[in-house]
């Protein structure tokens, strides 16, 4: 049997990265989405990523047996330590570590990125998914009552969050924009940016 393999996705692995994600659209309990995502829909997505950004791809051999995703908290550049964590398996494979796996290897990248606070939102009634996130250290910040709507019921959803207080507030020259550049340098300075 393959060795299980962790690495970045390209657009070439759109097409197994949608497969995985619109089963579990279609399971429910997962995610908000309702609508299947198309493997040209993930390429985009993946194309506009910023360098600290990336779908992760846990595989053996050719057979993708699911991923996790580090994407941006927010636009808003006080926001720019933070990020969100989500990770999606195939629905026979859960139970089984794999999503552990792909998740600690998240959390390890996040910390290459230079990201501090990295929060993670899951179905209330997803209990496993809350309790592994647990066990690697997230910490459940509250409970958002019924902000989704799927299956035909309100959805409660619990935010998690894990601070790594060893990642200081400076992100990485190889993974910075010119406009995160210049805030850094501005502040290291003392000046005062009016745009």
């Amino acid at each position: 049997m393959s060795e299980l393999e962790l690495r970045d996705a390209t657009p070439e692995d759109a097409t197994a990265i949608a497969e995985i994600y619109n089963a579990s659209i279609a399971a429910g309990g997962a995610t908000m989405d309702q609508e299947l995502k198309s493997a040209e829909q993930f390429q985009h997505q993946m194309a506009a990523f910023s360098p600290r950004e990336v779908i992760l791809l846990l595989e053996r051999g050719d057979d993708v047996l699911g991923w996790g995703i580090i994407k941006k908290y927010s636009d808003r550049m006080g926001y720019r330590f933070a990020c969100e964590t989500a990770v999606y398996l195939r629905r026979d494979l859960t139970g089984r570590g794999l999503g552990t796996r792909i998740k600690l290897a998240l959390i390890e990248r996040c910390r290459r990125y230079g990201y501090h606070h990295l929060v993670a939102k899951i179905f209330a009634d997803n209990v496993a998914s809350v309790e592994y996130n647990k066990k690697l250290g997230y910490e459940v910040v509250g409970i958002q009552k019924e902000i989704g709507y799927t299956s035909g019921r309100w959805q409660d959803i619990v935010v998690l969050q894990l601070v790594l207080s060893d990642v200081p507030p400076e992100i990485p020259a190889e993974y910075r924009r010119i406009s995160e550049t210049h805030t850094e340098d501005d502040k290291a300075h003392g000046r005062k940016r009016n745009d």
